[in-house]
């Protein structure tokens, strides 16, 4: 079967890769002048200025998509376990160092909050895994198709249900960590699927788990790094790429299935199936000749996020970690704001350090720096084409005061105007937020039962954000294409 992939981000990518692993045609279209998608960097004076994530957990869901190709993980990417995975700096100048591994996490928490601290700390940690061991085969690796699947798989809602997954994530923290300071260091994490603490539910306790327990890891060249040798990886096997190529439309036969896809220069190009690798709703609007789901006319989108990047001489001191997050002091009120459409009024900042554990991303003596503030999306109030400039000066500025190197040699700024520009629906990479109602089964489908033979794979889809889930959601979608091909090859027998 030919199939074609839209897109050549990693959620495409790693569609082409299990569709290739099980025999088909693949090839790939993508508007952008490589692969990656939001996984996009530049280099620029021989530094590498990250745009996209620079947070990487579960390499292993990495290393499968290479392994189906029949590449070792090691001999594709280079890959470097962080200890400490963050640092976290209080407003009172305290400093918390997440450490890898059990035994070093424990000890760090005795030292900084006590004995009680350190016992509270090791039950939250067999509470987070707990939650990641049921979520990730029951609910996470794994398709949705309605409802019925909720009652399918009742015995594990009614275990997530007992462990507490259905109340708030930060109650259910607080409930375990009585260290305010600590309770913030294990509770932001659900900011990555787009909902503050106060709002989004416990079972995303799992993201801490994957955080802060399983580790964090860098890779030589960035997340780009990924997209650019998978896709190497890819041609090798066959796979035919056509970078620089958007594609204006899905076009069917006259029996309704795919029949293939239109670029925008008018020509027609056949396909028995396609994989969509962009935002969902962007998808039903430019592309498809369908109307758009209910539920996607009835969305909730995640905060987007304001990045400054740079190259700056000089070098850190010893106690920068790869990842700092810095913590205001007005916490609630920060999220309240957010959820207004404003900024944070005392807003809490990650700076990534990717020169940290990978040399190559600055010249010696220099560092490369990621400053990144949540932001509204484009439905708040924020006018980024005016404040833009502005808010990348509070960040370098704000970077300064807390004791990173200055000295501005190149760097870069990304708004939600230029993630709209990616074609990113409200303006934000992290999609559609995860509350209840866009979780799991009441996510957009990775199908649309009108359109035969066609997938969808990103972070708008099953099941969600984040590098790892991305990946995931490209082998759920090859799968479905899979199942596509066996029910035609039935039938036409």
């Amino acid at each position: 079967m030919r199939v074609a992939v839209i897109g050549a981000g990693l959620g495409g990518l790693s569609a082409a890769a299990h569709l290739t692993a099980d025999g088909h045609d693949v090839v790939v279209y993508e508007r952008a002048p490589g692969p990656g998608g939001v996984a996009s960097c530049e280099h620029v004076e021989g530094f590498r200025l990250d745009l996209g994530p620079t947070v990487l957990t579960l390499p292993e869901v990495i290393g499968e998509t290479f392994g189906v190709l029949g590449t070792d993980l090691d001999d594709a990417i280079s890959l470097t376990r962080l200890d400490p995975i963050y640092r976290a700096v209080f407003a009172d100048g305290t400093q918390f160092h997440v450490r890898a591994g059990a035994e070093a996490m424990r000890e760090e928490v005795r030292r900084f909050a006590g004995t009680e601290a350190a016992d509270e700390y090791s039950g939250f940690a067999d509470w987070i895994g707990e939650l990641y061991q049921l979520q990730m085969p029951e609910f996470v690796d794994a398709q949705w198709d309605g409802l019925g699947d909720v009652f399918a798989r009742r015995r594990a809602m009614l275990r997530l249900f007992r462990l507490g997954g259905f109340r708030r994530f930060d109650a259910a923290v607080a409930a375990r960590l009585s260290d305010e300071r600590l309770r913030r260091v294990f509770g932001f994490q659900s900011m990555y699927v787009g909902v503050a603490p106060q709002r989004a539910l416990a079972m995303y306790a799992m993201i801490t788990y994957l955080d802060t327990v399983a580790g964090v890891w860098a890779v030589e060249g960035g997340a780009r790094a990924i997209a650019e040798s998978l896709a190497r990886v890819l041609a090798g096997r066959g796979v035919r790429f056509h970078y620089d190529t958007p594609v204006a439309k899905v076009f069917r036969s006259s029996g309704g299935e795919i029949g293939g896809v239109e670029l925008d220069g008018g020509e027609r190009v056949r396909a028995d199936a396609v994989v969509v690798n962009a935002d969902i709703a962007t998808a039903y609007r430019s592309l498809l000749d369908v109307r758009m789901p209910l539920r996607l006319r009835r969305r909730r989108y995640s905060p987007s996020c304001i990045v400054w990047s740079a190259g700056v001489r000089g070098e850190t001191g010893a106690e920068v970690a790869g990842h700092n997050v810095h913590f205001g002091e007005a916490w609630e009120e920060s999220f309240r704001a957010l959820e207004a459409g404003n900024r944070m009024s005392d807003p809490s900042t990650l700076v990534s350090v990717p020169s940290h554990a990978d040399p190559t991303a600055a010249p010696a003596g220099s560092t490369s720096l990621f400053v990144l503030e949540p932001v509204p999306n484009l439905g708040g109030r924020v006018d980024w084409a005016t404040t833009r400039d502005r808010v990348a000066e509070e960040l370098r500025l704000r970077a300064a005061g807390w004791g990173y190197p200055a000295e501005v040699v190149v760097e870069r700024t990304v708004d939600p105007l230029d993630w709209r520009a990616m074609g990113l629906v409200r303006g934000t990479p992290f999609s559609l937020a995860h509350v209840l109602g866009q979780t799991g089964p009441f996510r957009p489908g990775n199908t649309d039962g009108r359109v035969p033979g066609l997938a969808f794979t990103g972070a708008g889809t099953v099941p969600g954000v984040g590098v790892p889930m991305v990946m995931l959601s490209g082998r759920l979608a090859a799968a479905r294409i899979a199942d596509y091909a066996t029910e035609t090859r039935t039938v036409r027998w």
